[in-house]
């Protein structure tokens, strides 16, 4: 067996089924899950009707670069979407359509790092697991840079080292950020484009979150955006990963994309016609329909937008919790240890949220997730209500 599996942590799902194990939960209260980021608002209809129009598309292997259609409305959506120069984009070279983000986040490692060279793959903590797992499968070592509340919960890329940069061959950005929703600014991407530049390191942006926004005269910028605007229109060392699974409420299409430097994105579909990993031909047509389309987003952040304000209006005078600045997380502050509140609030109002700590690594003694919990708003708006008054109960009657 390859002995760097013995060096991954549990999911944070495992410590927080453990975490439960053998607790009973009121059981006057229906069980409302706020730990998992699944999105469960209604997928939209039109994409579903091209999903089952274009199933005979199953009978033939589809192309790991998948069809040029669907590379072209990515390319659309991107140039709209963050104002990008027409044209910059290339649909043979700079996007490779992926089985969702995650897969994508995980090969991506195995692809670039080179093992060789004393790796060292730099990510936010507290942070995605998955940037972690591929990093330590891929040879690498993990540097976490914290995200805490002394940042406003974003990355201080300038306190890190040049000796760090020196050995960094990969750095993940998330922004949004999961679990904090901050969103990193376009001085900062900038910076630290200049720095990949001077240090030839490449950046995996992971935007996934990028559509769920509370302002619409203000979305997250994006890695492309930052570059583009600098005058970097090849995109050198900017690899971008977006999603259908949250932008759409399509989670089980497992459709996404990564976008960016062709020399990067040509080496990773390499690795990816060997790695067996092509998006099934009617998935690509129905993508193409999502990507296509803004309405149903539109919608569907309006109703995120109704119900964060609601949740807030509820819990803010209890809580230490505010607005992200866009994702659908609630990245709250706990009035007792992390993993004692979600377990006495599963036990009394039958809430799972998830503990902080779960999701952050200890460095220098500090582990930027603790007294923390991430509280997902993906239920109906009727639940996340409902879930928000027994905290609020929870809270007002609880002795912390």
């Amino acid at each position: 067996m390859n002995p760097d599996l013995n060096l991954l942590h549990p999911y944070p799902f495992e410590k927080l089924a453990k975490l439960k194990a053998g607790i009973t939960p009121n059981e006057k209260l229906n069980h409302i899950a706020l730990s998992i980021g699944e999105p469960k608002h209604q997928a939209p209809a039109f994409v579903l009707e091209e999903l089952v129009k274009s199933l005979p598309a199953i009978a033939n292997y589809p192309l790991t670069k998948g069809i040029p259609e669907l590379r072209q409305s990515i390319a659309n959506w991107l140039t709209r979407r963050f104002k990008l120069p027409e044209n910059s984009l290339n649909i043979e070279k700079n996007i490779l359509p992926v089985n969702g983000t995650r897969e994508a986040l995980f090969s991506f490692a195995q692809a670039v790092i080179n093992r060789n060279e004393d790796a060292l793959v730099c990510m936010p903590n507290p942070f995605y697991q998955i940037y972690e797992g591929a990093c330590i499968l891929a040879g690498g070592e993990p540097y976490f840079y914290n995200t805490s509340a002394e940042t406003d919960y974003l990355p201080d890329f300038e306190a890190i080292d040049n000796t760090v940069w020196q050995r960094c061959q990969l750095i993940y950005i998330c922004t949004p950020g999961n679990p904090t929703g901050a969103v990193i600014s376009k001085k900062q991407m900038q910076w630290l484009i200049n720095k990949a530049e001077e240090f030839n390191f490449i950046i995996a942006s992971d935007e996934c979150y990028s559509e769920i926004y509370f302002n619409d005269n203000e979305a997250p910028c994006g890695l492309l955006e930052a570059a583009a605007e600098m005058g970097n229109t090849d995109y050198r060392h900017c690899v971008v990963f977006h999603s259908l699974s949250k932008r759409s409420n399509l989670p089980g299409l497992r459709s996404g994309f990564v976008a960016g430097d062709e020399n990067i994105i040509q080496a990773f579909l390499k690795y990816r016609t060997y790695h067996g990993c092509a998006m099934s031909g009617h998935h690509q047509h129905a993508s193409i329909c999502a990507w296509n389309d803004e309405q149903h987003v539109i919608e569907s952040r309006s109703i995120y937008r109704q119900k964060f304000n609601t949740v807030l209006e509820i819990l803010s005078p209890f809580m230490d919790v505010k607005l992200p600045d866009a994702g659908f997380y609630l990245w709250a502050r706990t009035p007792i240890i992390d993993t004692d509140f979600a377990q006495q609030l599963f036990a009394e109002k039958n809430i799972t949220v998830l503990p902080g700590q779960y999701l952050s690594r200890t460095t220098e003694n500090i582990n930027p997730g603790e007294n923390h919990v991430r509280m997902a708003l993906v239920a109906t708006p009727e639940e996340t209500t409902e879930a928000a008054h027994r905290i609020k109960h929870f809270l007002e009657t609880g002795e912390f």
